[in-house]
Formats: structure tokens, C-alpha cells, sequence
């Protein structure tokens, strides 16, 4: 994605973290507005953030981190706010990356796993429309051969985005059809090559068979292949984020995290969590359904968004 955030971006953002931000930010002020900030209510505080999603270990650490700065003092609504986001953007600095498909080896392949629903295809299809945007050429690959309406979707958006497409019947092989991607991309000049992939968990050990062989077929042509696999999880589904990003983390070689659908129905503190459970930065998250509504990780304007406040 380009580096540079749209102009509006950080107003959906707040918008889209709005009820994670009000039942988050009301709750903090009310405790904290109107006494010194105890041991109890630091107690209060950290259970307020466990409450949010953001993980027992991290809301520790955020209150105690809270309570240094401010322990003993009465605050206003504004100093609390900035105090808090300061602790939660300090825990998610360090777990933010950067996607740029553009800086790497032609053709870049990128593989794109996550359970169905998890709003994988379509982040594909954004970041195809981003990039051909952007003057690339680009190959998508309709990998998750089991779903007609999935291979659908996603020629859909390679329409949108002017990008080359490649499908095959449905249940053939998903490797073989990455494979001849990867071969066609080099033939015809492509500079990006984005792979979707399966996302059947009930059949959990079949899906990473499958991902492991197109993984073991991508190195046949570049041993560096994939040169990225973005695991896609759905903020909306809360803590079982973070069994998924185990299940995938674990076996299908990410290299970055993408948070779909942070927007007025999500959870949007269980990205703390996940991005210290994981290896794998957060590299982009998503609160609309536009193309302009995926945009690269920013954990400081993220972790002010979340508290209630707008963008420095």
C-alpha cells in the first residue's frame, strides 16, 4: 500500500474504533476524572482494558505504565486520554511493519491466508486496486479452488483493478494453479503476484497440508517465494483472532498481519493482543469497504484512535 494515509483516513479510523473508543475512553475518564489516581483505580483501569480486549499482559502493563506517568495527581479528561494512548501505542510500536510489494523482486509474490469470511479475498482485491493504481502489473490468483463465489469475487476486483486473473475448475489443485501464476507472471513481465488461498478450518490439518505444498511448489520456481504472507483476521470475531493467528502463525510462514473491519461493530483492542502474540508485524488494517479504507499499520494513530482522540 502506499505509505501515505488518504486524506479522511484517520477520521474513519476513529470513527470505525468508536465503540471500542467511547466504552473504553467514558469508562477511563469517568474513574479517573474525578479522584487521584490510586492503586485502586489503576486495579479498575486494568480491568477496564482486559475488558477491551487488549489482554491481561498488556493492560498490566499499560495501568502500570499509566500510573507512573500519572500516579498521585488529578488529570482532565484530555491529559488522561493522552496518557493512556501514549501506554497502549508503546506496546504496539514495536510490532508495526511495513508492506510495499513494489520495493522487492519482480514478480513479488504475495500468499494470503486466514479462515473464510475473515474478509481475505476482499483485502486482496484492494490492495490488487491499490497497486495497479499505483501503475503495477498485476496476476491474481484465485487459489481457494473450493469456493465458486470466492473465484468469483475475486475476478470482480481484478476487473475493478485491471489486473491480470487466473482460475481453475473448482477443487483442482490450488499449488498447481500458484505454480503456473508464478510461471505466467515471469513470462508476461508481471510485477505483483497476489495468491488467494482456502480458509476451511474445520478440515484445519488438510488446509495446512495444502498451504505447506503451495508454499514447497512457490520455492520450485524462487526459493525466496512467497516474499510475503499476509495472515487476514477479522477484528469483529474478538479473542478467537488470536486462536487463528496460533493455528496460521504456527504453520503457514506469516509475514505480516492484516486487521480487517475494525469499524463501529468491532472489538478493535484484540489487535493489541495479536500483535504480541504474534511473530509477524501488523502491516495494514481495514475499517470500510473501499479501497481507500485499508491502509498501512500506524500504531501511534492507531492507539489514539482507539482512547477517543484525533490524529497529531
Amino acid at each position: 500500500m502506499s505509505t501515505e494515509p488518504k486524506k479522511g483516513w484517520f477520521k474513519r479510523l476513529t470513527e470505525g474504533l468508536s465503540r471500542s473508543s467511547r466504552q473504553m475512553s467514558d469508562q477511563v475518564v469517568s474513574v479517573f476524572s474525578k479522584k487521584t489516581l490510586d492503586q485502586a483505580a489503576l486495579d479498575e483501569l486494568e480491568e477496564m482494558l482486559i475488558e477491551a480486549d487488549l489482554g491481561p499482559r498488556a493492560s498490566a502493563r499499560i495501568a502500570e505504565a499509566f500510573g507512573a506517568a500519572r500516579f498521585g495527581r488529578e488529570a482532565g479528561e484530555d491529559e488522561i486520554k493522552e496518557a493512556l494512548a501514549e501506554a497502549i501505542a508503546a506496546e504496539l510500536i514495536p510490532r508495526q511493519g511495513a508492506f510495499d510489494p513494489l520495493s522487492g523482486p519482480r514478480p513479488y509474490v504475495v500468499l494470503f491466508v486466514g479462515v473464510n469470511g475473515s474478509g481475505k479475498t476482499t483485502t486482496l482485491g484492494k490492495i490488487a486496486a491499490d497497486l495497479t493504481g499505483r501503475g503495477a502489473k498485476v496476476l491474481i490468483a484465485a487459489g481457494d479452488t473450493f469456493r465458486a463465489a470466492a473465484v468469483e469475487q475475486l475476478k470482480v476486483w481484478a476487473d475493478r483493478a485491471g489486473a491480470e486473473f487466473m482460475a481453475r475448475p473448482t477443487g483442482a489443485d490450488a499449488a498447481g494453479l500458484a505454480y503456473d501464476a508464478v510461471e505466467r507472471a515471469r513470462a508476461e513481465g508481471c510485477d505483483v503476484v497476489l495468491i488467494d488461498t482456502a480458509g476451511r478450518l474445520q478440515n484445519k490439518s488438510g488446509l495446512m497440508d495444502e498451504l505447506l505444498k503451495i508454499v514447497r511448489v512457490l520455492k520450485k520456481i524462487d526459493p525466496d517465494a512467497p516474499h510475503e504472507t499476509l495472515l487476514v483476521l477479522d477484528a469483529t470475531v474478538g479473542r478467537n483472532a488470536l486462536a487463528q493467528e496460533n493455528i496460521f502463525g504456527n504453520t503457514a510462514g506469516v509475514t505480516g498481519i492484516v486487521m480487517t473491519k475494525l469499524d463501529g461493530t468491532a472489538r478493535g483492542g484484540v489487535l493489541v493482543p495479536v500483535a504480541q502474540a504474534s511473530d509477524a508485524p501488523i502491516k495494514l488494517i481495514g475499517v470500510g469497504e473501499g479501497i481507500e479504507d485499508l491502509q498501512p499499520f500506524d500504531a501511534r494513530a492507531f492507539s489514539r484512535s482507539l482512547v477517543g482522540l484525533d490524529a497529531q
